[in-house]
């Protein structure tokens, strides 16, 4: 099993959900096509760690709502008492800016205000989907002693690390200007 077959347990286990909709959830920590994840559900479907519903439609295609199973829930449990392998960061915008000096300052200038608004979108959704958690299941405490406790904490990670990222991005920003002029 590789991490994303354990990534799509940890979806399923707070709820049912199609494979459009785990693409959508993993999203906060995870960068999955739907070309990797609905061959892994078919898989974990087959090694009976998920089951699924088959929902026909009218007007749209047929759609399956996974769920995970008793198997896949202790499968799951062993797998997190692991520790986890080192972090893998593949950033190309990082690579660009260890070379940014190969590059005039206005086109340094545009990619940092470009990284910028994609991290000001981020924030926004992550600050509506915070919100709608805190409103639906109640304060932090109660949200600590819920199933959603994993996705709120995650929401906030996430918020916090592009809050800091724009922070970076202008002190080089600042940086750059400062030094282009005179």
């Amino acid at each position: 099993m590789n991490t994303l077959g354990y990534a799509l347990l940890g979806m399923l286990v707070r709820k049912p959900c199609t494979g459009y909709e785990l693409t959508q959830l993993l999203e906060v920590f995870w960068q999955a096509k739907h070309s990797q994840i609905y061959p892994l559900l078919t898989k974990l479907e087959q090694e009976e760690y998920v089951t699924f519903v088959h929902v026909e439609q009218t007007g749209k295609p047929d759609k399956k709502i996974y769920s995970i199973t008793d198997k896949g829930k202790s499968l799951l449990q062993q797998w997190i008492a692991n520790s986890p392998s080192a972090p893998v960061i593949r950033d190309e915008f990082l690579i660009k800016a260890y070379s940014i000096r190969l590059t005039d300052v206005a086109t340094a200038k545009r990619l940092f205000e470009e990284r910028i608004q994609i991290h000001e979108k981020k924030i926004e959704y992550r600050k509506t989907e915070i919100e709608k958690m805190k409103q639906e299941f109640g304060d932090e405490t109660e949200i600590a002693t819920s199933i959603h406790f994993g996705r709120y904490i995650l929401f906030q990670r996430k918020l916090q690390l592009e809050e800091e990222e724009i922070k970076w991005c202008r002190w080089v920003m600042a940086l750059l200007l400062k030094n282009s002029v005179g």
